[in-house]
């Protein structure tokens, strides 16, 4: 099953951050948070990736082409054949397919932009800023288990975003902006989601957030997995800050993965 990764972002709320490179190559612990990403499918058994890039979307691809040269020791040899010796080389068995949706594209537009790549299967969405310690393969199996066009994951979080009414078989009823004492859940990405859910995406100025998800409420189209672990959103520089405090501390909720190969 792909996964397809939203990577095209200004990242504004980061700016001090992001306007030397896209948000997703923003590093926790030496490696870009799309890496960090990536890394919790990988180990759940999904190694297809389809990222959505815009902005500085050039720097993407240059990391991803030169994948084995950053993570790997290197000898240059220029006495005699001018030549390059990689050493432990170190690879993923990951297939990443870097698509440049456009640098003005809103999020239910990049989608629709990488349907060709799709094709007629299910497939998963999420961010390029959140980590968790999911285990996605239990997302997706509540997904094939309720036949409706999408999951979202949904997760008590204490945030700055709206959250989701939800029934007690788990079918989303609506979306509103939390109060002050609200206990209700939001989406935090990590979305499975049928083909069909490409009918939902007009064009350019989709926001996936909005028109597709409100119309799949109405139509008891979408779901919610509940989730109650960790996740975290890269959305600030403190936030960061934290992450990387984490990571360095040895103490990574989201590292679900091994080091060993």
């Amino acid at each position: 099953m792909k996964v397809v990764i939203l990577a095209g972002g200004f990242g504004t709320r980061i700016s001090e951050e992001s306007y030397l490179k896209p948000k997703p190559m923003l590093e926790i612990g030496g490696k870009p948070i799309l890496w960090h990403i990536m890394k919790g499918y990988s180990f759940c058994g999904f190694n297809e990736f389809i990222i959505c890039c815009g902005y500085k979307q050039h720097m993407i691809k240059e990391w991803f082409a030169n994948y084995y040269l950053y993570n790997s020791d290197v000898t240059f040899d220029f006495t005699k054949e001018n030549r390059m010796v990689i050493h432990n080389n170190i690879s993923e068995p990951w297939k990443v397919t870097i698509i440049d949706t456009g640098l003005e594209t809103m999020t239910g537009g990049r989608v629709k932009r990488i349907q060709k790549y799709i094709g007629d299967e299910t497939f998963m969405l999420t961010y390029g800023d959140g980590v968790c310690n999911m285990d996605i393969r239990e997302l997706v199996k509540f997904h094939k288990s309720h036949g409706k066009t999408a999951t979202v994951t949904a997760a008590k979080i204490r945030q700055r975003f709206g959250i989701m009414d939800i029934t007690e078989n788990r079918e989303i009823t609506s979306f509103r902006e939390k109060s002050k004492n609200d206990s209700g859940r939001m989406n935090v990405g990590f979305m499975v989601l049928e083909p069909k859910i490409f009918d939902y995406l007009e064009g350019d100025r989709t926001v996936f957030e909005k028109e597709p998800l409100e119309r799949l409420t109405e139509e008891r189209e979408l779901m919610a997995y509940l989730f109650d672990g960790y996740w975290a959103c890269m959305d600030t520089k403190r936030e960061m800050d934290m992450l990387n405090e984490l990571w360095d501390r040895g103490q990574a909720p989201w590292k679900i993965w091994s080091d060993v190969k």
